[in-house]
């Protein structure tokens, strides 16, 4: 066999009231000036106000930066950068999903690197610059099961005019700490709950598909979609329900830490999605899941009948899976046509291009052409 080299992250402290450590892990790691990112949603709750109280201190100096929301801009990411260097900060805590940890990151990033946040894009023909320079303490505070940041490498940033997408990636970027603290969950409503939970299943069931060697992964994956085939109902029609939201909340980090393995055609989607109309991340994600694993049936029936047998499937078959995802779907809420949130045929051409240029595609199980795509959209249309 050839050799292989896998990578898995950071420290976490996981459990109800881990956020309440925050301010003793950052007075032993020297912190004394932190920049808190968060973005406008979670800036206005109960529990972001007990946070800052509770790092506030003689000996600590927090201020908070909170100038965004919905899919994270390049500007969002340099008035961060201002906002770091006004407080003359030496540590960013990100609270959030997903957004607050792209910004976070990148805010971490520019703070200690020259020139434009683009120069660092992952995958530049010219290499783009290095990231060799020691970034800020840097510590994330999920609030949100979907995304998994808090524990990943990279940030996604779309340009402001384009709405391109832009991966900038180094395991430099990921946080020294996770705090991962279930109670932070409870308030999160239900529609977002459930696009956030569908993000944190399709990174699981997408890396179980991806192509490659990477038997770690494809374990940890396959038990982020048993955890959310148990949890994820249960967390959007009982947001109190505590060991859900756990359950959740640690899937979501598994499906991070699983798709280092690769993603496939779903997510090169959804990212055109996100990019033509602006759509959830996570949403975009629950409209194509299912027509993407129904492309990919004929390359790897026997993985997505593993997945059936994950989610207790009526039947433990290929298409018991992408019927269970159909139903799960209609179960909390989430709708199943891009018609219904608002795509029309006349922009078939313009998401295929986009996604096809997506690199997500490329570790798809089963290869795609730009009219696999199309055909794909248009299904789901």
């Amino acid at each position: 066999m050839s050799l292989y080299e896998f990578s898995f992250p950071t420290t976490v402290r996981f459990g109800v009231g881990a956020r309440r450590e925050i301010r003793q892990a950052l007075k032993t790691r020297g912190v004394k000036r932190p920049l808190v990112v968060t973005d406008r949603g979670v800036n206005s709750q109960p529990f972001f106000a007990e946070i800052l109280s509770n790092l506030q201190g003689p000996d600590l100096s927090v201020s908070s930066f909170s100038e965004l929301e919905g899919n994270p801009v390049k500007s969002q990411v340099n008035a961060g950068v201002e906002a770091f260097r006004q407080h003359d900060a030496d540590a960013v805590i990100a609270v959030g999903g997903g957004a607050a940890m792209d910004v976070a990151k990148a805010v971490v990033l520019m703070a200690s690197h020259p020139g434009d946040l683009f120069d660092y894009e992952d995958g530049r023909e010219d290499g783009g610059r290095p990231i060799d320079q020691e970034l800020p303490f840097f510590v994330t505070v999920p609030t949100t099961a979907g995304t998994g940041s808090e524990v990943g490498r990279s940030a996604v940033i779309s340009d402001d005019e384009s709405h391109a997408k832009k991966i900038i990636f180094s395991p430099h970027l990921l946080a020294q700490l996770v705090f991962a603290d279930p109670e932070l969950l409870l308030s999160l409503p239900p529609k977002l709950t459930a696009a956030t939970g569908i993000d944190a299943l399709t990174h699981c069931v997408e890396a179980y598909l991806a192509k490659g060697f990477q038997p770690m992964c494809d374990g940890i994956a396959f038990d982020g979609v048993r955890l959310i085939a148990r949890s994820l109902a249960r967390s959007v029609q009982h947001g109190d329900d505590l060991s859900a939201r756990s359950e959740m909340l640690a899937a979501a980090m598994m499906g991070a830490v699983a798709f280092q393995k690769g993603l496939g055609v779903t997510h090169s989607c959804a990212h055109a999605l996100s990019t033509v109309y602006d759509l959830h991340h996570g949403l975009a994600n629950s409209l194509m899941l299912p027509y993407a694993m129904r492309f990919n049936q004929l390359a790897v029936p026997q993985r997505l009948a593993h997945l059936a047998v994950a989610t207790e499937a009526a039947e433990p078959t290929a298409a018991g899976f992408i019927q269970w995802l159909e139903a799960l779907r209609a179960e909390i809420g989430l709708p199943a046509r891009l018609s219904q949130v608002g795509v029309s045929a006349d922009k078939l051409d313009q998401l295929t291009a986009v996604a096809f240029a997506d690199g997500c595609h490329s570790r798809n199980p089963r290869p795609c052409t730009a009219e696999d795509i199309r055909s794909i959209y248009a299904e789901a249309l």
